[in-house]
C-alpha cells in the first residue's frame, strides 16, 4: 500500500497520468507492492520555477523530479530499494527527457503501527491475517 508523491518539471508533454503509471509500476516491479493498493499523486511544475544551484531547469535545459514513497518498515531489502531508485531514474528520464542528476527519490519506511488505510493499521492487518499459534500442552 504505498503512497507515492511525484513532483516533476519537464519541457515535453509527459502527463501526470504517465508519471503516476510509471511510479506505480516501479513500486510493483521492484518493491513488490500491490498495484490495487497503490496511490499516486503527480504534480507538474514549471521548469522556469524549479532551481538547481541557483539556475532554473529551463536554463539547464533539463527535466527534474522529486519522488517520495511511503512503505511499511522492513518490507523491502536494501537491494530492492536500490533497484527501485535506479529504475525510477531510468523511467523518469524516458518520460521527462534528460533529467538533472540533482533529482531525488526518498523512500520513507514507516512503522506498521503508525501506517494504515481504511481505518486499520498495517500491523493490525498483519495480525488478523495470521492464524493463532497452536498452544503448547500444559502451558
Amino acid at each position: 500500500m504505498p503512497i507515492i508523491t511525484v513532483r516533476y518539471a519537464t519541457r515535453n508533454d509527459a502527463t501526470p497520468q504517465d508519471v503516476s503509471i510509471a511510479a506505480a509500476e516501479a513500486s510493483t516491479s521492484f518493491l513488490r507492492k500491490q498495484a490495487d493498493l497503490t496511490t499516486v499523486t503527480a504534480e507538474p511544475a514549471d521548469p522556469s520555477q524549479w532551481f538547481i544551484a541557483g539556475k532554473s531547469l529551463s536554463d539547464h535545459g533539463l527535466a527534474s523530479f522529486w519522488l517520495e514513497i511511503r512503505v511499511v518498515e522492513g518490507t523491502n531489502t536494501k537491494q530492492e530499494r536500490e533497484r527501485f531508485i535506479a529504475a525510477i531514474f531510468d523511467v523518469m528520464g524516458q518520460l521527462l527527457g534528460p533529467v538533472h542528476h540533482e533529482s531525488y527519490v526518498h523512500i520513507h519506511e514507516v512503522r506498521a503501527d503508525a501506517y494504515g488505510f481504511g481505518g486499520r493499521t498495517q500491523e493490525r492487518r498483519f495480525i488478523e491475517a495470521r492464524p493463532l499459534p497452536a498452544t503448547v500442552e500444559g502451558v
